[in-house]
């Protein structure tokens, strides 16, 4: 099983807005970058993703599922892009900042370290153990 991290505006849709639309989940669309499209196209269902808060927060607030795989993103019209639907799992007891990840040495490699733009990206195995203790979870 492979591990994600998606990013977001907590003002335009934040964790407390996935939370809200419940089992349902809620379509990840707009996403507008080629390599982001890439990892959107090899998520598969029942994976977890980091659910990251940009802007003026940059943290992992949440735990997320991806509970459809990919299929053309509805706010696209060359149909070119792809989106994902996705659920809430759990919170993060304690939000992981951008900061602490970048002062873990354990995690220098993190995409989120590298490709800090990136608005879908993998997480390596031994990286999502270490941020998720960070976060105060044992996953």
């Amino acid at each position: 099983m492979a591990y994600w991290l998606l990013k977001t505006e907590p003002e335009e849709f934040s964790w407390n807005d996935q939370v809200a639309r419940g089992a349902k989940g809620e379509p990840w669309t707009g996403v507008r970058n080629y390599i982001a499209r890439g990892n959107l196209k090899k998520m598969k269902r029942g994976e977890r993703a980091f659910f990251y808060h940009t802007g003026k927060q940059k943290q992992v607030v949440g735990i997320a599922e991806v509970i459809k795989e990919a299929y053309p993103d509805p706010t696209d019209d060359t149909g070119v892009f792809k989106a994902v639907t996705v659920k809430s799992v759990k919170p993060l007891p304690q939000p992981v900042t951008l900061a602490a990840i970048k002062a873990e040495p354990r995690l220098k490699d993190m995409a989120l370290v590298k490709y800090s733009r990136l608005s879908v990206q993998p997480v390596q195995d031994n990286e999502w153990k270490i941020v998720c203790a960070m976060g105060g979870l044992k996953e």
